[in-house]
């Protein structure tokens, strides 16, 4: 009798304590249901996870911790059914606390037999919200990378191919030059030497789209008031969205001033516009905003301006919006489009340190939202544009390719020019310090230890009131340039070299 009730007080000891045990575990509900799935007992860590007190909860049905939706469609009643079957049922999914609120749980629902009976259920439920979150930013991270990884990847290829191309140009557009100064007035002639002017503008165009999706394109930032600048070409985006569409300008008086590239954000304007007009084949409206922006994002933070061009037309299928800054992608039929249009609005707004991103329902239109970093200091005025002008004296082109050399000699030769020619930096160097020369013109992308950037940086220290120009088709560390020299840009024209020239400081 003494062994029998000693036995007794330990089976009563053993589930107190186990009941303790239960009762005290706060980060997780733990809980009883009975074969009809009715709660029966109810832990700390249900009552802090769910809301629902005891007394609140014991003797109601479990499925009220479910989403509307999962009731109707009979979930509450599968899961224990799975678990009776099957051993053991688990999951994540959402469910609902006593406020409404909703959570993100991991269950698991074990069968309880005795005596080969089922006599209920042994619940547990996990809040692992905060853990489901930084999984799904981790993974959106991770997209991120690798969409940045592959943009990087396209990005080399096309800068590398765009920048041979441009010295191709660079020497066709050249040589048409000389020749149309040489030529008898042969019409037919005048005629074909103006079909491959137009045909080398048109590659130079396409050119630098590839560039600027790269992200090599060399810019000429300023600061600019970005009101003022779509004033200035409102009649050329009129142009591009035609006479079915309207276009409407929403511009906050007060929106902060941009250091950009002029000529690159207006095509990025123009091809965002033309982009708009196509998508709405049966008439809209396109508008422009700009309004000023805070930020606090991981991957962009600070002051911007963000410029909106939005449309009513036919919007982007989901399936379609990961692929639209790819280089050479396009939706329209052959011939009306290059797939270079949204590739350079991409590279365009991340060269300047801002990002492009879009928003569209199908039906009711996209928005595409340019956002650049705001500006210190004032917009810069237009001037008018300088007369032609005609040099003279000596100039020392530092160019590595002979074709383009060839070219480059010929142009500065018709604008009066003396010319001597060298391949490289160093030997820049050795011809200046040995005769002078009256300004330098040098390529920045050039083999050996110094590059033009180098060589002009050098110039400044040891010959600082000497004139010097840069030319390139792109280039990395153009970017880091900020303004200290002229930049023009190849394929470049007679004019467009004697427009340079006049502009150097003497």
């Amino acid at each position: 009798m003494i062994k029998k009730s000693s036995q007794q007080r330990d089976l009563f000891e053993s589930e107190r304590s186990f009941r303790l045990l239960v009762e005290g575990v706060a980060d997780y509900a733990l809980y009883m249901l009975d074969p009809r799935g009715v709660i029966t007992s109810w832990n700390i860590g249900g009552e802090r996870i769910k809301g629902y007190t005891p007394e609140e909860i014991l003797g109601q049905h479990f499925s009220r911790f479910y989403t509307e939706t999962d009731r109707a469609n009979g979930k509450p009643a599968r899961a224990l059914g799975i678990a009776r079957d099957k051993g053991r049922y688990e999951e994540e999914g959402w469910r609902v606390r006593k406020d409404g609120t909703f959570f993100w749980a991991s269950v698991v629902i074990d069968p309880i037999y005795e005596g080969g009976e089922l006599i209920g259920f042994a619940k547990i439920t996990r809040d692992i919200t905060e853990r489901r979150n930084t999984q799904l930013k981790l993974e959106a991270m991770q997209k991120q990378l690798a969409e940045s990884q592959k943009f990087d990847a396209l990005g080399q290829l096309t800068g590398g191919v765009a920048h041979d191309f441009n010295n191709l140009l660079m020497i066709i557009s050249g040589s048409l030059h000389i020749v149309k100064k040489s030529v008898d007035d042969d019409t037919r002639l005048q005629r074909a030497i103006s079909a491959i002017e137009t045909a080398t503008r048109r590659g130079a165009a396409l050119t630098n789209q590839l560039l600027t999706f790269a992200r090599r394109q060399s810019v000429n930032p300023q600061v600019i008031d970005f009101a003022e600048r779509i004033t200035a070409i409102r009649e050329v985006l009129d142009a591009g969205v035609g006479s079915s569409v309207r276009l409407a300008f929403d511009i906050d008086r007060k929106v902060w001033p941009l250091k950009t590239d002029v000529s690159e954000l207006e095509t990025a304007l123009l091809n965002l516009v033309i982009n708009a007009r196509d998508a709405m084949p049966d008439g809209g409206t396109v508008t422009i905003r700009a309004r000023n922006v805070a930020l606090d994002e991981a991957q962009l933070a600070g002051e911007f301006v963000a410029i909106d061009i939005a449309d009513t037309g036919l919007g982007i299928p989901a399936d379609v919006v990961d692929k639209i800054f790819e280089p050479f992608f396009t939706t329209k039929p052959i011939g009306k489009g290059t797939g270079l249009g949204l590739s350079q609005v991409h590279g365009f707004a991340h060269q300047a340190g801002g990002t492009v991103k879009v928003s569209s329902e199908l039906g009711k239109g996209t928005t595409f939202t340019i956002l650049l970093p705001r500006a210190e200091g004032t917009p810069a005025r237009e001037t008018a544009g300088a007369p032609a002008f005609q040099g003279s004296g000596t100039v020392l082109l530092v160019e590595d390719n002979p074709d383009v050399a060839l070219v480059s000699i010929g142009l500065l030769e018709q604008l009066g020019y003396n010319v001597r020619r060298v391949a490289d930096a160093e030997a820049a160097l050795r011809e200046i310090e040995t005769n002078g020369v009256d300004f330098v013109f040098s390529d920045i992308v050039m083999p050996g230890k110094m590059d033009g950037l180098s060589l002009a940086h050098h110039l400044r220290q040891i010959r600082p009131g000497l004139p010097i120009l840069l030319a390139t088709g792109y280039s990395d560390v153009a970017a880091h340039v900020r303004g200290d020299f002229p930049i023009l840009r190849k394929p470049y024209e007679i004019h467009e070299l004697s427009e340079a020239i006049a502009k150097l400081p003497r």
